[in-house]
């Protein structure tokens, strides 16, 4: 493992159909990368976007350099987190590893301090503990949420409070491990990451994130991902 004065940190960032909001995040990104003083790493896996995401992706790598953007392409039908981290781990040159997605759903700078203050193998943003929250949701998905992590508790006792959610950080070599182990896709990955890091004995450290709705484009939270969550919840269930 790198030194501690020697953290690089690499960005996993899937997109589809992103557009409008990748020149925005990115910008965030760097800039809070270089107010940290943390080095780093943005790599945009993009999943064929017929909006144009990949040329602006290119674009952007261009303006920042290669050496903190780094744009790949994956041709299949809407990638799974799964097969996106896969893909964007044999770009990654940091020995910590920051999952998230383009929405701008997200903040980055509290997990490098929660990281540091435990030393923690992985540090996840939790919704549900301190004065973390969702905002821009209507009731019916807040209510779909709380649902989800509240079976996932009752089953699963994965000794974190929010498992749905996308934004990380891992040990590059523990995210390593854990996708070596997991065999879901979609959101129940993220769960199942978890789940095995528990098993594991890996140290998982939380952050209270205020989750704050899209800016652009839709969420692709639908019927078939709710169906493919209770299926892989009750798998889980029964494997571990």
């Amino acid at each position: 493992m790198a030194a501690r004065g020697a953290d690089k940190f690499s960005v996993l960032l899937p997109t589809y159909n992103e557009r409008e909001n990748l020149p925005l995040v990115v910008w965030l990104l760097a800039r809070t990368f270089e107010e940290s003083g943390n080095n780093f790493e943005i790599i945009i896996i993009d999943d064929g976007s017929p909006d144009g995401t990949q040329e602006i992706a290119e674009q952007l790598e261009k303006i920042y350099g290669s050496d903190k953007i780094v744009s790949c392409e994956i041709i299949s039908v809407l990638l799974s987190s799964g097969t996106a981290y896969i893909h964007g781990m044999k770009h990654a040159t940091g020995n910590f590893i920051v999952i998230m997605d383009a929405d701008l759903s997200h903040h980055v700078s509290r997990y490098f301090i929660k990281q540091k203050e435990g030393n923690f193998d992985i540090v996840s943003g939790t919704r549900y503990k301190g004065n973390g929250g969702v905002y821009g949701w209507d009731l019916k998905r807040k209510l779909i949420s709380r649902g989800a992590n509240f079976l996932t508790q009752v089953l699963l006792r994965p000794g974190a409070s929010d498992l749905t959610g996308s934004f990380r950080l891992y040990r590059k070599e523990v995210l390593q491990k854990l996708m070596d182990k997991c065999v879901s896709k979609g959101y129940v990955f993220q769960m199942e990451m978890i789940v095995r890091a528990r098993q594991l004995g890996f140290t998982i450290g939380e952050v209270p994130i205020s989750f704050v709705d899209r800016v652009y484009g839709e969420s692709k939270l639908g019927g078939n991902e709710i169906v493919s969550f209770l299926k892989g919840l009750l798998t889980l269930f029964a494997t571990t």
